[in-house]
């Protein structure tokens, strides 16, 4: 398995597990922020919506223009937009050449080209910085009102399938 098609291995199985904890967010919790300097949940979800179509325009051409904040009207929508994004990016991947996958990439944001580094790279950084979000947001949930969804394992608030 080469390096692409590892890193969409990993998208497909963490795909639902990114639904679970944004299907976890209370709507009126959407403003939640537990400290004046972090990110309202609302910004964590636009934030990661837009990492799973970052890397799909990383796959497709070498280019990323950041989408810091994907802005959605309801959880609903938030919920659809995450599904689309992280789906985007494993259908982009699925068609990525694996020799092309050290050849530079460019990261944008606005106008402004922040860094230069190989596709691979930039791809493991943004998938690893997603899922650093979303568990910026689980942190969120149960002040919000809601339960912290089973991901690798059980939670206080759900046993998991297997348990």
């Amino acid at each position: 398995m080469n390096n692409p098609e590892f890193l969409r291995s990993l998208l497909v199985q963490e795909r639902p597990l990114f639904g679970k904890v944004v299907a976890a967010v209370v709507e009126s919790g959407l403003d939640h922020r537990p400290d004046p300097r972090s990110r309202s949940a609302r910004e964590l979800l636009s934030h990661i919506i837009g990492h799973g179509f970052d890397i799909a325009e990383l796959a497709e051409d070498g280019v990323v223009h950041h989408r810091n904040q994907v802005p959605f009207a309801s959880l609903a929508e938030a919920v659809k937009l995450t599904d689309e994004s992280f789906a985007a990016a494993i259908d982009k991947l699925g068609a990525t050449d694996a020799g092309g996958w050290g050849e530079p990439a460019k990261f944008f944001l606005g106008e402004r080209e922040l860094m230069q580094a190989p596709r691979q790279q930039m791809a493991w950084i943004l998938f690893l910085d997603a899922i650093h979000h979303r568990g910026q947001l689980t942190t969120h949930l149960r002040a919000m009102g809601g339960k912290v969804p089973s991901l690798y394992g059980p939670s206080a608030d759900d046993p998991g399938p297997s348990h």
